[in-house]
């Protein structure tokens, strides 16, 4: 008799230490679910895996998917039944049949470290575009700006070999050089000399405009005599045009914003124009000595009209407007290259520019 109750007193510390199976028949399921809709028996409890979702555990444990909702219904401390999470415990309890039988627990980690939130300060960093590089060739492809010293060039054209006039892409020409020694299968431009350009302000020459009439490539050469190939022609060339070692347009230009305080005047504009707009080229009296570089943005402005005053009768000069901006293409000691970028209003000689602020 006693090992009897020994047996079943062992008996029973089994059946509480060994997780069992549950059964259909010991659950109080939720409304629209019943015993025959469920797996008869299932280990307890279900661990969430990754990829789960409740139409998933639903369709496996109760043999419809459509059950989920009512799954739901019952426990509604799940707030959202798309996000459940692998390790979570999903199980039918006997002692929570007021609950409906479901119970969730989200697993707790054994370590949990506690963040602290930080505040990282850093100088804001303002990007400019690039300039359009096909703008940047088609605006210097045919006019540039030189020093006085450097109106001779390096060179000239002589004749060509079959005796023509004017010359064009492909022709083979014969070159003569004064201030350089060129190499095999150096480029030249070939250039010929346009207006000079004075400051408006001063009076004082500060260079010239050339024409752009395209390039030659240096072959070889006999004496003081060299050959050249024309590798393009924008207008035909003569004999006496000049050369200038070959202009790389760099097409990388980024804006910058000078800090130091900055006022000029446009000298000329390309074509000798009455008038410039948006995407023309124009001249500054600003250059590297005023520490100009390419890129370099300024704002241009209008001179404020005299006009008389209505009350007083004395003149009064209205105050100056900006109607553009510019970025410096090519700067040199005391005059720029530049390329409008914006305008409000027609651009004249003599329309002051200074430093544009930053946007």
């Amino acid at each position: 008799m006693k090992l009897q109750g020994f047996a079943a007193l062992l008996l029973a510390c089994v059946l509480v230490a060994a997780p069992l199976p549950v059964h259909a028949d010991s659950l109080r399921l939720p409304a629209g679910v019943t015993k025959n809709n469920l797996k008869p028996d299932f280990p307890q409890p279900y661990i969430v895996k990754k990829g789960d979702t409740l139409w998933d555990i639903s369709a496996h444990f109760f043999k419809d998917p459509l059950k989920w909702m009512k799954i739901w219904e019952r426990n509604l401390y799940i707030t959202n039944p798309d996000l459940i999470y692998p390790g979570n415990k999903i199980w039918f309890n006997p002692e929570q049949r007021a609950t409906g039988g479901l119970s969730t627990v989200r697993p707790r980690p054994e370590v949990m470290a506690r963040l602290r939130p930080e505040i990282i300060i850093k100088p804001a960093e303002h990007l400019e575009p690039k300039i359009n590089p096909s703008l940047l060739l088609t605006a210097l492809a045919r006019q540039d700006f030189i020093q006085p010293e450097a109106i001779k060039g390096v060179g000239y054209i002589v004749n060509s070999s079959d005796q023509r006039i004017n010359y064009g892409a492909n022709d083979h020409l014969y070159l003569k050089f004064t201030e350089a020694t060129p190499s095999e299968g150096q480029v030249f431009d070939v250039f010929r000399t346009g207006d000079p350009v004075k400051d408006p302000h001063t009076g004082k020459l500060v260079g010239y405009l050339i024409h752009d009439l395209g390039q030659i490539e240096v072959s070889t050469h006999k004496g003081d005599i060299y050959r050249g190939v024309v590798l393009n022609s924008f207008e035909e060339m003569s004999k006496g045009d000049r050369l200038k070692p070959a202009h790389i347009v760099n097409t990388h230009i980024i804006p910058a914003y000078p800090t130091n305080p900055l006022v000029g005047e446009v000298m000329y504009l390309r074509n000798d124009a009455a008038e410039a707009g948006q995407h023309q080229i124009i001249g500054i009296n600003l250059g590297l000595r005023q520490h100009l570089r390419p890129g370099s943005v300024l704002s241009i402005h209008r001179v404020g009209r005299l006009v008389k005053d209505p009350v007083t009768g004395k003149p009064v000069r209205l105050p100056e407007e900006q109607i553009g901006e510019l970025i410096v293409l090519v700067p040199q000691p005391d005059a720029s290259i530049a390329l409008v970028t914006e305008s409000t209003n027609p651009i004249n000689v003599g329309d002051i520019v200074r430093n544009q602020a930053r946007p």
